[in-house]
């Protein structure tokens, strides 16, 4: 058997932005490893505020070939010229959203730590389904994802799989061979040099 190949990286933006500050951010980012895709992941409600921010995004992903997706605002996609949408209510919602958005848009879903919900959104057309939070958190009610679930879906399941939330060097270790993205946000934007933050962890997959 084959080494399973490295994972991919998956940015997560902040849920709140400094339009000033923080393309530089993550132009340095893009610039310092590849990159597969970025999420736009904003808490605002205001349709202003996330246009401006996916304007403003898009413009750093595309110059460097990134695509850039949007948390939930399936509307927003082709209004903003975005690559697709990261659904939050599991395989609800992907058969029509993926009829709405056509076959070139990306469509993802993630699904907690439910691998019905995963396998269900997998035959639905995502592209990706992730799985969270594989770490701990004290957000949320406190359930993680199991090992056991990534092990089985990378020997079973050709839908690529990111498993995202609370990542640590150590379970970039364990969870990188048996998925094909790891979802990082938090763990790089509250560090003082992210780029620094994504080697250190990166640098467990060696």
């Amino acid at each position: 058997m084959t080494e399973p190949d490295r994972p991919q990286i998956y940015l997560i933006t902040p849920p709140e932005l400094d339009l000033e500050v923080f393309p530089d951010r993550l132009a340095a980012l893009l610039d310092a490893t590849e990159i597969a895709c970025v999420r736009l992941a904003l808490s605002s409600r205001d349709e202003d505020h996330i246009a401006r921010a996916a304007d403003a995004l898009r413009a750093v992903a595309h110059a460097r070939d990134v695509a850039l997706v949007i948390e939930a605002h399936v509307l927003m996609v082709a209004r903003l010229g975005l690559d697709g949408v990261h659904l939050t209510d599991g395989a609800r919602s992907v058969r029509k959203v993926r009829k709405d958005l056509g076959s070139d848009a990306i469509v993802g879903a993630f699904c907690g730590i439910s691998r019905h919900e995963g396998m269900n959104a997998g035959e639905a057309g995502a592209d990706y389904v992730a799985f969270g939070p594989v770490g701990e958190t004290p957000l949320g009610d406190g359930s993680r994802v199991a090992f056991d679930l990534f092990d089985w879906w990378s020997q079973v399941i050709e839908v690529p799989v990111v498993a995202e939330g609370a990542l640590t060097a150590d379970l970039v270790a364990q969870y990188g061979p048996v998925t094909d993205f790891l979802g990082l946000g938090p763990e790089l934007w509250s560090a003082p040099d992210p780029v620094a933050a994504l080697k250190a962890l990166l640098a467990a997959l060696d």
